[in-house]
């Protein structure tokens, strides 16, 4: 029997390779909101990013996610967001 297929993913801040799994989903969805996929199937653009608060400073400061969504992402999204990765690694 073949082993599973890991899907891999480019953190969107050090754009290094990972698994899916290791990664952290944001989403912009078709109504234009933005927000953490805990699941990992939900409808939307996707843009992944290490589960790291270096990572998410990083993202941040470039501006990674605007460039990702094509959209300017306002500071109070990106302070949710924070909040939402606070919350998973506390778990």
């Amino acid at each position: 029997m073949k082993p599973k297929k890991v899907p891999m993913r480019r953190c969107v801040a050090c754009r290094e390779m990972r698994g899916k799994k290791e990664l952290l989903r944001v989403v912009k969805s078709p109504e234009g909101e933005i927000f953490l996929d805990r699941t990992g199937r939900m409808n939307g653009r996707g843009a992944y990013l290490c589960n790291d608060p270096q990572c998410f400073m990083k993202a941040r400061k470039t501006k990674a996610l605007n460039r990702e969504f094509k959209m300017e992402i306002p500071d109070e999204i990106y302070e949710g967001l924070e909040r939402q990765m606070e919350e998973k690694r506390d778990r």
